[in-house]
């Protein structure tokens, strides 16, 4: 088996394997819409949720850092 082949199997395998976890990916995408979505029929706010699931993805500075900034840009609209 030449070099060529060995590469362009390699690079088959590493095609198909992404493939196969794009496919996955898709999957876990719709499982997480459906949860939100069965939120929502019991009277949960998605956008509320959503973030939360952002903040709680933040590292506590991190998020702490945000909040802060947020209330900052807030009080110097005039937002409260």
């Amino acid at each position: 088996m030449s070099d060529g082949n060995v590469a362009a199997e390699q690079l088959r395998l590493f095609i198909e394997r992404i493939e196969r976890l794009e496919e996955e990916k898709k999957g876990i995408a719709d499982d997480i819409k459906d949860v939100y979505l069965e939120a929502k029929a019991n009277g949960y706010d998605v956008k509320t949720m959503r973030s939360i699931v952002r903040l709680r993805k933040m590292e506590r500075n991190a998020r702490m850092e945000a909040e802060a900034l947020l209330e900052t840009y807030k009080t110097a609209l005039g937002i409260e």
